[in-house]
């Protein structure tokens, strides 16, 4: 087997064996790269020469026992392009951003370089992570490797494609209403969404600062629990950060689930699935089942709220976030005859239909005479809806569900419908609202063979059920080993 098409675990253990280099799997990804991009265009930034670089430091620093070696040494993890790097383009896969080189690296990225891991490249998105498709991107549409006339999922389309082809061994992703688990669930990969806090969003740029959470896409989910290890933790620079020390993740995987209580909430297996989606998410329970979870059935009675109460409370704080960009001190800039024109034009150029749409969404209504009527009354359901969460889990250890209402769906197919578009995150958007932890996992496929993805939930720093749970799913199952063919003919 190609070294790219290994999990970081297995590279890992390689690596400390001296049976492999670090620039070996970097020179594998780059082959993978090299093959498949011009079919998935994942990226939307490119630095395989300074990945190449980076993995001949990381080959010294284990050579030498670097104090800073850790699992994620010498294996290649590539950056949604949200997340600043210094003096590599950060472009939100928005043209308003097009030419934005950071001066300084987001925290998780500073965290993956100082433990010596390589970079292939900066992913593509939803222009500034606003969509479900990855069809918003400013710049290109990423395919799905299952089907390339199908959609990867959104907003982290570009990671979840990555990590699906090989083209890295895992990658970041932020997710805002849905962005890591969807776009999981439509490529086959595993996705987890960490509590609010828990991941500095430091060098994040911002779409919903209440709501945006970076976490990992992965090929299994013991890489899941690797690279939340690297990530997570504490930091001074950004004041929405938990101040707590998180566990080692990896010791909760090997452990059995018996008595595990795995909550279904009647709301989450209504109308709306297609019959492809709830059967494998029904088979996935049963599953869950056999190996000693026990079943209970809870009510989240506010979730047919939350994808209003989402599209004010994001929109609302889009509107704010992105009134920087105006072309006056970074970005793209327009000309124009007078400064208040220059602003108009360049956000008008700059800004594609999707973001202009949440924009004027979340400006009306923040705007006076409507702030009561529409956001004050969001953010008390958003209220609403965590308190749901909270009597849910006083029943259960888990809730358990599908991620999407469907598997992917082909390019074109709903962007006419922006509203047909957002309730493919029915499912997520209720947890970020909520704040607490998510993961998507594979669990089947359609009759069409595209990946289906089953959503665990936990409270609030308690990734560590997330991780049993999934795990000992994994192990019993054989989904996640499944791989989409012939991306390099």
């Amino acid at each position: 087997m190609s070294l790219n098409k290994k999990t970081a675990h297995e590279l890992r253990d390689l690596l400390r064996k001296r049976e492999v280099s670090s620039v070996e799997i970097t020179k594998s990804v780059v082959d993978a790269i090299n093959a498949t991009e011009p079919r998935i265009n994942a990226y939307v930034t490119l630095t395989t020469d300074q990945a190449l670089k980076q993995a001949e430091d990381a080959d010294k620093a284990l050579a030498a026992g670097d104090a800073f070696v850790t699992d994620l040494t010498g294996i290649p993890v590539a950056i949604k392009d949200n997340m600043c790097t210094k003096g590599v383009l950060t472009t939100c896969s928005s043209k308003i951003l097009s030419n934005f080189v950071p001066p300084y690296d987001a925290t998780i990225v500073a965290k993956l370089k100082a433990a010596h891991v390589p970079s292939p490249g900066k992913l593509n998105m939803d222009e500034f992570a606003m969509g479900s498709s990855t069809e918003n991107s400013g710049f290109k549409k990423t395919a799905n490797p299952w089907n390339l006339d199908c959609v990867p999922g959104g907003s982290s389309g570009g990671s979840a494609a990555a990590v699906a082809a090989d083209m890295c061994i895992a990658a970041t992703g932020s997710d805002t209403g849905g962005s890591i688990r969807q776009p999981a669930s439509f490529c086959g990969v595993v996705g987890l969404k960490p509590t609010y806090g828990l991941v500095s969003r430091f060098g994040l740029v911002a779409f919903a600062s209440s709501l945006d959470q970076i976490g990992p896409l992965t090929k299994d989910v013991e890489d899941a629990a690797l690279l939340l290890n690297a990530l997570a933790g504490h930091d001074p620079m950004d004041s929405t950060s938990a101040p707590i020390t998180p566990p080692d993740y990896t010791s909760f995987l090997n452990k059995d689930i018996k008595g595990m209580r795995i909550g279904m909430p009647k709301e989450y297996f209504a109308e709306g699935l297609t019959p492809d989606v709830k059967a494998a998410v029904d088979k996935a329970i049963k599953d869950l089942e056999a190996l000693g979870a026990i079943p209970v059935e809870v009510a989240l009675p506010t979730s047919p709220y939350a994808v209003a109460a989402y599209y004010l409370c994001a929109t609302a704080e889009a509107s704010s976030n992105l009134a920087r960009y105006e072309g006056a001190h970074y970005g793209t800039r327009s000309d124009a005859d007078n400064v208040i024109d220059m602003y108009s034009k360049t956000r008008a150029e700059g800004f594609g239909e999707e973001v202009k749409r949440r924009i004027m969404l979340g400006t009306y209504a923040l705007s006076a005479g409507f702030y009561d009527a529409y956001y004050l009354k969001a953010l008390r359901v958003r209220t609403l809806i965590a308190n749901d969460f909270k009597k849910a889990f006083e029943k259960c250890d888990i809730i358990v569900g599908p991620t999407a209402p469907s598997a992917a769906f082909r390019f074109g197919e709903k962007t006419d419908d922006p509203l047909s578009m957002y309730l493919s995150d029915i499912f997520t958007i209720s947890v970020n609202l909520a704040g607490i932890a998510g993961i998507s996992l594979p669990c089947g496929f359609t009759t069409d063979g595209l990946p289906i993805g089953l959503q665990m939930l936990s409270p609030a720093f308690e990734e560590g059920r997330l991780f049993r749970a999934g795990h000992a799913y994994e192990q019993a199952t054989e989904w996640h080993l499944k791989k989409p063919a012939g991306l390099e003919q």
